[in-house]
């Protein structure tokens, strides 16, 4: 049987990110984490499209289809 396949729509534009790591604090999945100095995208993979880090980012640093991200998580959690 063949699993469907999770596409995620988040991006990440570092260079616009201004590091107030905003999306740290808001993100359910801890996908962004700070090191060294910078924000990063830990694991794009545990984004569940719910939209709070790019309603947070005031800098347009992050991109993603929201709205269904979280109904979608779970049954994609409950089929793999």
């Amino acid at each position: 049987m063949k699993y469907l396949q999770k596409t995620i729509s988040l991006k990440f534009y570092q260079e616009k990110c201004v590091k107030c790591q905003k999306c740290i604090e808001v993100c359910p999945h801890g996908v962004f984490i700070y090191k060294n100095k910078e924000v990063l995208m830990k694991n794009k993979s545990k984004c569940m499209e719910c939209g709070a880090c790019k309603k947070n980012c005031k800098y347009d640093a992050i991109e993603v289809s929201s709205g269904v991200g979280c109904a979608e998580a779970l049954i994609y959690a409950m089929l793999t």
